[in-house]
């Protein structure tokens, strides 16, 4: 098991990554190396309707896609607790059967659920789910803990992967600015968040659409997601 400051270093090559699939697999071989846990399913999320798209899952025998995973997240607590909180949750017995979808199948013996936000700042676009554990291991909340510093390093790898990204060509404000849009805020809810005015705001949204070349706000979110700059 890796050590969790040693974890960074595993991202230290992100330009050797020809795409981002290949990046987000890495991310998850990472996980699944540096922790007590033998299944990772990766999920984007969008404040947008409180919706998660499964993306990939990985297990020690190799991974396949899941992108015919959709939830609405509100119907699973420990998901939305973990989004609201920027906290890497885990429940088990009675509390697994109220949160677990029919959609993951995994052969196990363990009725276990652990969820990872991967998020930066205020900013939550995804998280990880497992579901399959090595025997007899406690999950901790120093576990948690490093499992939630493990989601945030993500989201600032991803990030920073995403600001490489030549197709687009954002500003990082600009980048910040639709992130909060994403996230559901207002205009007026970024101006204070940011200590900006609205009409500064906005200026940055209407440049950011421009530049990909969307049709409004909710056209330009969407671009982004499917782009991979927002996960």
């Amino acid at each position: 098991m890796s050590n969790l400051y040693t974890i960074p270093k595993h991202f230290d090559t992100i330009d050797d990554f020809s795409n981002h699939e290949e990046l987000l697999i890495h991310i998850l071989q990472v996980y699944l190396n540096s922790f007590p846990i033998k299944d990772a399913y990766l999920l984007r999320y969008s404040p947008i309707g409180f919706v998660a798209e499964g993306i990939i899952y990985l297990n020690e025998s190799g991974g396949i896609h899941i992108g015919e995973i959709r939830e609405e997240i509100r119907s699973f607590p420990i998901i939305y607790s973990a989004i609201v909180d920027k906290k890497a949750k885990f429940c088990t017995g009675m509390d697994y059967l109220k949160n677990i979808s029919i959609k993951y199948v995994v052969a196990s013996k363990h009725n276990k659920l652990l969820i990872v936000p991967i998020f930066i700042g205020p900013y939550v676009f995804g998280y990880i789910c497992s579901t399959h554990f090595e025997e007899d291991i406690e999950i901790s909340d120093k576990l948690l803990d490093d499992l939630t510093s493990f989601g945030n390093t993500v989201g600032h790898l991803l990030i920073q992967s995403n600001g490489k990204n030549k197709d687009v060509s954002l500003s990082k404000r600009e980048l910040e600015v639709m992130m909060q849009v994403a996230n559901g805020d207002s205009t007026k809810e970024i101006a204070n968040i940011m200590d900006l005015s609205e009409l500064t705001i906005n200026q940055y949204v209407k440049s950011a659409i421009k530049k990909l070349k969307a049709k409004n706000r909710s056209h330009a979110i969407n671009l982004l997601y499917q782009q991979g700059i927002i996960l």
